[in-house]
C-alpha cells in the first residue's frame, strides 16, 4: 500500500512538472507572436514628408505636380506653403523647416542662397509676366496702365518687397504712370481676391493668375509688362532632412512634364 502510494505520488509529481512545462511553452509561444506582430508593425515604412515653400503665384500647377510626384514616390507626403516670396524667405532664413524654396523672383532667391543654406545653384523654371485684372466685360472701362491711375478706379497692387510689387513699380516707370492704390498686398492671390470679390475696380496681377481664375476676371494685356519679367528659380535647401526627395522635386518641376504643367498655365520658359 505504501509503495502504491509512492507511485501515484511520483506519477501527480510527474504530471504537474509536465503542466507547468506546457504553460511555460505556451507562454514563450504567445510571446512569440507578440513579438512578430509588433515588429511587422514597427517595420511599416513611415510618410516621408517634403516641405515645399513657393510663391503664390504657383499654387495651381505645384498643387497639380504634386498629385503625380506622390503617385510617381509612394509614402511621399507633400506639404505645399504658399505665400509672397518675400515672406517665405524671411521664414526660411530665421529656420523654418523648408526642403525646397521656389520663389517668383531672382531677388527673394538670394536671401536663402547664402553660403550654407542651399544645396546647389537655384535652377530657373519659369518666368512672368504682369496683367491687369478687371471684372468681366471690364465694365469700368480700362484698357491700359494709364486708366489705372484715375483716382475714379479702385486699383490694388502688391507690396513693393514681393515680386509682383516689385514689378508693378517697373511697369509704372516704363509707362510714365503714377498708380495710387487703394491698398498694397502681401501676394498676388490677395490682389486678385480683392478683383473677384468686387472690393476693386483693378488690380496688377501675373498673366497665370487671370488664366487660373477660369472667367471670374479678365485680362487686360498692356505693352509695357515686358518691361518687368520675372523669373522664377527653385532650390533645394541644405537643412532639407529629405535631401534626395527635395532633388526629385526640382527635377520634377524642371523637367518635361513640370514644364508643360507650367506652360499650360501661362507661364513662360525660363
Amino acid at each position: 500500500m505504501t509503495q502504491r502510494r509512492r507511485r501515484m505520488g511520483k506519477a501527480t509529481g510527474s504530471v504537474a512538472v509536465a503542466a507547468a512545462a506546457l504553460m511555460v511553452l505556451a507562454g514563450c509561444g504567445g510571446g512569440g507572436d507578440s513579438s512578430a506582430q509588433g515588429g511587422a508593425s514597427s517595420g511599416a515604412a513611415a510618410p516621408q514628408t517634403l516641405n515645399v515653400f513657393a510663391a503664390a503665384s504657383l499654387k495651381d500647377t505645384f498643387t497639380t505636380i504634386e498629385k503625380q510626384f506622390e503617385q510617381e514616390n509612394p509614402g511621399t507626403d507633400v506639404k505645399l506653403t504658399f505665400a509672397g516670396s518675400s515672406d517665405l524667405a524671411t521664414q526660411i532664413a530665421n529656420g523654418a523647416p523648408a526642403d525646397v524654396f521656389a520663389s517668383a523672383d531672382d531677388k527673394n532667391m538670394a536671401k536663402v542662397t547664402q553660403p550654407g543654406l542651399n544645396q546647389g545653384e537655384p535652377a530657373r523654371f519659369a518666368t512672368n509676366t504682369l496683367q491687369i485684372a478687371v471684372a468681366p466685360n471690364d465694365p469700368k472701362g480700362i484698357k491700359g496702365l494709364s486708366d489705372l491711375a484715375n483716382p475714379a478706379n479702385k486699383v490694388v497692387v502688391c507690396a513693393p518687397q514681393v515680386p509682383c510689387g516689385s514689378a508693378a513699380q517697373k511697369v509704372e516707370q516704363a509707362a510714365g504712370v503714377d498708380i495710387e492704390p487703394v491698398s498694397e498686398e502681401q501676394d498676388v492671390k490677395s490682389v486678385l481676391s480683392k478683383v473677384t470679390s468686387g472690393n476693386a475696380d483693378a488690380g496688377l496681377v501675373y498673366v497665370t493668375d487671370v488664366t487660373a481664375a477660369k472667367g471670374t476676371v479678365q485680362g487686360v494685356s498692356f505693352p509695357e509688362s515686358s518691361k518687368a519679367v520675372n523669373n522664377y528659380p527653385i532650390v533645394a535647401l541644405k537643412s532639407s532632412q529629405n535631401a534626395e526627395l527635395a532633388t526629385k522635386w526640382v527635377q520634377a518641376v524642371t523637367g518635361p512634364t513640370g514644364q508643360q504643367t507650367l506652360k499650360a498655365a501661362g507661364f513662360g520658359a525660363p
